[in-house]
Parts: structure tokens; sequence; C-alpha cells
């Protein structure tokens, strides 16, 4: 197989209950999660009363592979009015005439019914019997896979699980887990309610458009895999806080990520934000220092003033970090004593934001961590620090399969081959020793554009090969 095909996702489709499922690389996918919990179907669309599916694979703690999926269901207002209905057409034999009238369309009855059913339910929730009665577990099976997955019930979660030993495990398992997943939301939803619909089961979720930074992942970062890591960590921690709660545990809310120029912290900063599901909010310098006595100060406070009042999940990111307090106690000119007053307001507005929203992250990218001063970047404030480092060789090769992989999705069709079957992504590795993310996007830029030039012109246009990859990487280290 060469390289290309590997960039080129591989996908496999079937169809349950009326809806058509595309399982794309699960081979990749299953030894993905040997490494870290693989998270599926998060974002997809579901029927009433699912609301959403949680499917994880785990094969990082021991010898198999752990399959959850946890289906949570809330009754729609169709459903709610039904169940509200109930607790009066039961009544005999007051309810059957009742029933008959609502038929006859009798809206003097119709509205009589929903307001004493609306006030039974209510009061059957206040005086508690609206608990679940917990169902027995189930076992479902898929034979000729050969898996089982115990389903559990209680408060409005489904939840299946399976074990694989990971020595077995294959894309036949992930298959028929998913099927069983399926099997359960057509019991919830009905029989026929998945019908038409569209699922990709797919470790990185690249779309038929380009991937812009407002767009951008987890999944689609190359070649850092231990900050993928930790950063993942930090985005569970925000999606769960009934978890955080019941533990009292504090979720970080304050990250320094350092490194080189070019390696990827301010898109890190963005994918970190979209996996919470959180609002982006980026501060720059200018926004904070300023040229008259006293603004800066006050360009910081407001900073944090509008922080404590953000109700949802938001991720702030103070780019350039060390230019805005990189002369803290240093120097006694008035340029340093302004940096020096905005670095003790930013102390105190930390520590007042940690408090006080627990809904903001605080993220703080910079190139020169040694210009920052130790004490704004304490423990207590910026509680996680991850050095982002030049790819090596290996994880370059990475971000070219990943950067190629974006494009093939978004921009290949039946009748249009991007890129060659002669790739060969460890030369490529080797061949840009040194380059950054930032590198490797620019050689596939210029590479794109003579492509398309060629193609504007009317000339007769190849895929993108080997040789045209290496020539771009020689250029731009000439440049």
């Amino acid at each position: 197989m060469t390289d290309a095909s590997f960039a080129r996702p591989r996908a496999e489709t079937f169809e349950h209950a009326g809806a058509t499922v595309e399982l794309v690389d699960a081979s990749t996918l299953l030894a993905a999660a040997r490494v870290n919990p693989v998270e599926l179907l998060r974002r997809a669309s579901w029927p009433p009363p699912v609301q959403r599916v949680d499917l994880t694979v785990d094969g990082t703690g021991g010898p198999e592979h752990v399959f959850t999926a946890r289906i949570t269901a809330v009754p729609s207002a169709s459903q709610a009015q039904k169940m509200m209905r109930g607790f009066v057409l039961n009544i005999d034999p007051l309810g059957p005439m009742l029933a008959r009238r609502i038929a006859d369309g009798d809206q003097v009855v119709t509205r009589l019914v929903d307001g004493v059913g609306t006030a039974a339910a209510a009061a059957y929730r206040k005086l508690g019997f609206d608990k679940p009665v917990d169902r027995e577990p189930e076992l479902l099976a898929d034979a000729a896979a050969g898996i089982e997955a115990t389903v559990t019930y209680e408060a409005g979660v489904a939840t299946l699980h399976s074990r694989v030993p990971r020595d077995e495990v294959g894309a036949a398992h992930l298959r028929a887990f998913v099927t069983l997943t399926l099997q359960v939301v057509t019991e919830l939803a009905g029989p026929d309610a998945l019908a038409g619909r569209h699922y990709v089961i797919s470790r990185e979720g690249f779309a038929k458009t380009p991937a812009t930074t407002r767009t951008v992942t987890l999944d689609m970062v190359g070649g850092l895999t231990d900050v993928v890591a930790e950063l993942r960590q930090i985005a569970v921690s925000f999606r769960h806080p009934e978890a955080m709660a019941r533990w009292g545990a504090r979720r970080p809310q304050g990250l320094l990520m350092y490194g080189p120029p070019g390696t990827g912290k301010t898109m890190l900063s963005r994918a970190l934000a979209n996996e919470i599901g959180a609002d982006f909010r980026e501060i720059r310098t200018p926004e904070i220092l300023d040229k008259w006595l006293g603004g800066s100060e006050r360009n910081i406070r407001q900073i944090f003033r509008d922080a404590r009042r953000y109700r949802t999940p938001t991720l702030m990111l103070f780019d350039e970090f060390d230019s805005i307090v990189s002369y803290a106690g240093m120097g006694g000119d008035a340029a340093s004593q302004a940096l020096n007053a905005v670095a003790g307001i930013f102390k105190q507005e930390m520590n007042d934001l940690i408090e006080e929203n627990p809904n903001v992250i605080v993220v703080a990218t910079t190139n020169f961590p040694q210009r920052v001063d130790e004490s704004l970047i304490r423990s207590g404030r910026f509680d996680v620090k991850i050095s982002v480092p030049r790819p090596d060789e290996a994880s370059r090769a990475e971000i070219f399969r990943k950067m190629i992989r974006g494009l093939i999705s978004a921009h290949e069709t039946s009748g249009f081959r991007m890129f060659g079957d002669d790739l060969d992504l460890p030369a490529l590795g080797v061949a840009s020793g040194g380059m950054t993310g930032a590198d490797i996007k620019e050689v596939l830029r210029r590479v794109q554009l003579a492509k398309a030039m060629q193609d504007a012109r009317g000339g007769p246009v190849t895929p993108i090969s080997q040789h045209d990859l290496i020539k771009a990487i020689e250029a731009l280290r000439g440049s």
C-alpha cells in the first residue's frame, strides 16, 4: 500500500434500520485508542427522544479494548404532552369520555385536560414519584463478530458496555458495536426513526470543505501526540462538570503553551476551544497596551471584568503573552512601569477570575518563556504548562499525512485526483528536517498554487507527486 493510499481515507459503508453508516479507517482508529481514548458520534444528530450518543473506544487500560456508548434520551414536547394527558385520560369512567371529546376536536376539553395533566405531572415530580424504575440489565450480541454488550438503563440514559481482547480486536468488532448502539436507539426512538440518516464513524472528522483555523479540532493536529493527549484531558474536565463537582475537583483554568514560532500554539488553542465547545476570545497586545497614562491598566481590568460575566464556556487566549508582560520587574522608565502595573493587575485579576467564574479557561502562548515573570505563571494561575516543540522526523511525516488527508477529503472527486500514488511520507519527514507545521503548510500551499496556475493556463496538469513536494521543500529552504 502506498503512502498516498494511506493518506487517502479508507471507508466501508453499511446500513442499519434505514441509516447509512460510513466507517472510516477502523484499524487506524483502534490503534489510536491504545494511546488515548477515542470519542465518536459526539456531534451527530439523532431522532427524538434521543438527544445525544457518546461512543468511546478505550484501549489504554490493559489487555482489552473497552467499547462504551451512552445514549441520552429526553422526551419531546409532544411525548411530554401525551404523558400528561395520560394522567387524566386513564381515570375511569371519566377518562374515556374526555378522550372521545378530544378526538372530536373539542378545544375546551383539550385545554382542560392538558392543564390538569400538567399540574398532575408537576405534583408527581414534586412527590418524587417520577424516579425511574431501573430496568434489569440486558445482553445484546452479534454472533458473527463475536461481541456481546451489556445494556443498563438509568435516569434517561442507556449505557452499552463491551470488552474485546486487544490482540483480537478488529474492524468487525467496531462495526458490530456501532450496530448494537443503533439498535438501542431504535428501541428508544422507534423502528423507522433512523431512516434516511447518515452517520460517519471516524477519528478524524475531516469535512468536505477545507478546514480553517476556526474549525480545527484536536483530531486534525498532527505530530504532537503528548500535547494533544494533555489538551484532551483538559477538554474532558470541561465537558463533564458533574464529575468535577462530585469529587470536588477544580479543573485547570490557566494554561501556558510555549515553544518556537510556527509550532501551532495558536492553532492548538483554537482546537482546544472547539473540543470543549467553548466560545473563543483572542486578546492581542494592542487591545491592552495604550500610549496614554493609565490606559493599559484600564484595558486589562475591562477584559477581566467582561470575562467574569461570561455564562457559557469560554477560552480566552493571550497570544504573544511575553509582549504584554515581558519587562515585569525590570527597568524604571515609564514603559517598564506601565508593564509592571499591567502584570500586577493581571495577577490579581487571574486570582479573582478563578474564584468567580469556572466557565473560563485562560490560555497564554509565548515564543520566549524566559521573558515572562515566573510569579505570573505560577501554579494556581497557570496550572498547566505545555512545551510545544519543533516536530521530529516521525512527527513531520504525520503532519504531512494529516494535511494531505484533509486536502484530499475537501477537494478530490470521482473525476479529480489531487495527489499521486507515489508519495513517500517517511521520506518527506526526512527531507523537511527542522521545519515546523507552519512550514509544511506553506510547502503544500506552494505546490497547490503551482498546479492551479498550470490548470488556469490550460496546460496538462498531473496530480501532486513526491518530486513536486521535495522541490517545494528545497525551494522553501532556499528562500
